[in-house]
């Protein structure tokens, strides 16, 4: 019997509203989102690279320019302000307390998959919840400030980490690509449940549906409800939903509803 449930989530956009360097670091070097992201784009566009490491070079260097240190204990001391959608930080309890009470012997898990800082993301009100948190990360010199991208998340990498979570190889340190038996693994595709925002999730959304979990595109405007309505259309997602996560709310039913399921089976 497989009996861990885990839900992992992106983080940009699809627990908050914007971006976790529009809550954190680009205010304190007076910049604005779009203002950065737009330089990264062009950046990107004349040089080719990836666009996770640009953004982070970029954040340094824009950082430099301000006389603005960058170490570990300055993103750690953002991390309390950041903005979450409806219901966000009370969702991870309610899903837990649900499970304790319906499931006996059922343990549910929650990660974080993201683009973002995980330096960040570990300071912040809700990381208590996730039972890891996979993100880009920082290199730090003797005297503890970032100088280069160590660890990088883009989209075809956050795959890496659904394959950890279904192996059980959680520490980079662990080879994933050694052959390991369907039957021996501690969270099967099926029992998975993905929840992102976007086209950079699509790789994730795409490895879970393919090995039976279920994955769900949030939206919080226009824009992000047409792009979550295509990937409902494209079979990349099993159901859209508006990125409030309060209890009783379109995403809070439909995640007891999938647990029920893969529980009872």
């Amino acid at each position: 019997m497989k009996t861990i449930i885990a839900i992992a989530y992106d983080f940009d956009g699809t627990l908050t509203p914007k971006s976790m360097q529009e809550y954190t670091v680009l205010p304190k070097i007076g910049m604005k989102g779009r203002e950065f992201w737009d330089k990264v784009a062009c950046e990107v566009t004349k040089t080719g690279g990836d666009k996770i490491i640009t953004y982070m070079r970029m954040m340094l260097e824009a950082a430099g320019v301000k006389k603005f240190s960058i170490t570990k204990a300055v993103l750690h001391s953002m991390g309390k302000d950041i903005k979450y959608f409806k219901g966000v930080e009370t969702f991870f309890k309610n899903i837990n307390q649900y499970v304790k009470k319906n499931f006996k012997g059922v343990e549910i898990r929650h990660y974080i998959i993201s683009a973002g800082l995980k330096e960040i993301i570990e300071a912040s009100k809700i990381a208590k919840n996730f039972h890891n948190i996979f993100a880009c990360e920082y290199y730090y010199d003797e005297y503890g400030r970032a100088t280069f991208p160590n660890v990088i998340v883009n989209d075809t990498i956050k795959t890496q980490y659904i394959f950890r979570i279904n192996k059980g190889k959680e520490s980079l340190k662990e080879n994933i690509n050694t052959h390991m038996d369907i039957n021996k693994r501690p969270v099967p595709f099926s029992n998975i449940i993905y929840i992102g925002d976007g086209l950079t999730d699509v790789p994730c959304m795409t490895v879970v549906r393919n090995g039976r979990g279920t994955s769900i595109a949030v939206y919080d405007n226009a824009e992000g409800r047409k792009v979550s309505a295509e990937l409902l259309k494209a079979g990349r997602v099993d159901i859209t939903a508006k990125a409030d996560y309060s209890k009783g709310g379109e995403i809070d039913v439909f995640v007891r509803e999938v647990i029920k399921r893969i529980a009872n089976k």
